[in-house]
This record gives structure tokens, C-alpha cells and sequence, in this order.
């Protein structure tokens, strides 16, 4: 294994993802919205999965001024989606595509920055069904399509508080270090039996809203943009990390 690949270092290539078919989730805004935006410029066939069709449209409209192969939409509530509905997204991507070579889990809850002791119990289970549940089933799911690619990645997201817990930031945090755990579960089953890697990428402080809910006072301009990052984002979804799995990187520092 590959203990010393960078993907900070990486300078996507024209037409670097030509061929390839790449989902993404929380695909309408931020981080899965730039990512996208940086993989049809690369040549891929973008799959937008989120919540809310106005923003997954604004994307695939993007997309479509960029002259880039035609991205699908797939609007799917990962706090409300069941067996049926994971089962007819991996259903109707086989049908148009016939594989998956790339997923990038990007999609989350925050919940709130609150002490375990009054954390409610409600919003701690809705944020660990859409951090952990939904993208172990959606995972799940897709891996016959995923297991189908020449050469497949899986990246899920993590954050500084999923490699060292911090007070108050409760389910967030717990659930950031289940995905660690996943990665590593997952990285090692699948490294002998298929050509799906599976990787964890902690995005570090970025201008997002999700980030302004977390940190209001913090002033936004001095963050990096989402659009400033995304090249690590391809170095470990695309052909730059072939081989490389089971491992954590940052996409900054």
C-alpha cells in the first residue's frame, strides 16, 4: 500500500474522468455541488443525488453550460428514503449506465452543538440515520454496480471532530467517527475481492453553510472555498488513486 500518495498534490487532467460514471451526494450545494462541477469538467457522467430538485436542476443546468457529458439527477431524502427507493436508484443506474466507478458520500446532518446530557434523542437518531445509516444502505447497494467498474472508488466524509472528539459537537462528531469505522471495515473486505477502494477524506474548515450554522460569529472569508478543494476530491475518486485504500486524508494543511 501506498502510504505516501497526496491527493493535495494532485492537477486534475483534461478529461481525466472520460468514461467514468461518479454519484454524488449533497450534490445541490457546497462541497458535493463544486466536486461535481469539477468531475463533468473532468469528462465524467455525474450522478446529483440530494434532497431538493431546484438546487440538483441548478447544478445539471451548470453542468450543461460546461459542455460536459449530461449529469443525472436523483432526488432521494436520505432521512426518509427506504428499501424500495435505495433499490430503484441502484435499478436505474444500472439501467442507463450499467456500472458505477465512483461515489463520494457527501451528504450530512449537523444536528446541534449541544452537551450529551440535553442532546435530543429524536435529532441524535435522524442525524446518525443520514450520516451512517443512509450511506452504509446506499453503499450497500450500489457496490453490484460499483463491483461491475474496472476501477471503482467509495470516499465518505469525515471531519476533525471524527479523528478526536469535541465537547458539544455530539452526534456530529459520533457519527463522523462511524464512517472512520466503516472505512475501515469496508476498505479491507472488499481490497482482495473486488477493484472498489474505499477511502475517508476530512475536508478540513470550508466556506459552507453548514459551517456557518456551526461557527455564525466566524468570519466566512477567510475559509477556503468548496471550489478551492475539489482536487484531492478526484485524485481519490478518479484514476490518480488507484490502489489506495482504506486510508484517511485531508483535503487542506
Amino acid at each position: 500500500m501506498n502510504t505516501n500518495f497526496d491527493p493535495r498534490r494532485h492537477a486534475p487532467a483534461p478529461q481525466e474522468f472520460a468514461g467514468r460514471v461518479v454519484m454524488v451526494t449533497g450534490a445541490g450545494s457546497g462541497i458535493g455541488r463544486a466536486v461535481a462541477l469539477s468531475l463533468a469538467q473532468a469528462g465524467a457522467q455525474v450522478i446529483l443525488l440530494g434532497r431538493t430538485v431546484k438546487k440538483l436542476e441548478a447544478v445539471h443546468a451548470e453542468i450543461g453550460k460546461l459542455g460536459a457529458p449530461e449529469a443525472s439527477i436523483v432526488p432521494l431524502d436520505l432521512e426518509k428514503a427506504l428499501a424500495a427507493d435505495y433499490e430503484a436508484v441502484a435499478a436505474a443506474i444500472e439501467q442507463r449506465y450499467g456500472r458505477l466507478d465512483g461515489l463520494l458520500h457527501n451528504a450530512a446532518l449537523l444536528g446541534t452543538l449541544t452537551p450529551i446530557e440535553q442532546y435530543e434523542v429524536p435529532l441524535f437518531m435522524r442525524v446518525m440515520h443520514v450520516n451512517v445509516t443512509a450511506a452504509f444502505v446506499l453503499t450497500q447497494y450500489l457496490l453490484p454496480l460499483l463491483k461491475k467498474s474496472g476501477d471503482a472508488a467509495v470516499l465518505f466524509t469525515s471531519s476533525g471532530v471524527g479523528a478526536r472528539g469535541r465537547a458539544y459537537w455530539g452526534a456530529y462528531s459520533v457519527s463522523k467517527f462511524a464512517l472512520e469505522g466503516l472505512t475501515q471495515v469496508l476498505a479491507p473486505e472488499l481490497e482482495s475481492t473486488s477493484n472498489v477502494r474505499v477511502n475517508i477524506i476530512d475536508p478540513g474548515k470550508v466556506r459552507t453553510a453548514m459551517r456557518r450554522a456551526a461557527y455564525p460569529s466566524e468570519d466566512q472569508q477567510t475559509l477556503p472555498t468548496p471550489e478551492s478543494l475539489t482536487a484531492p476530491y478526484l485524485a481519490l475518486l478518479g484514476p490518480a488513486s488507484k490502489g489506495i485504500t482504506g486510508q484517511r486524508f485531508l483535503a487542506q494543511g
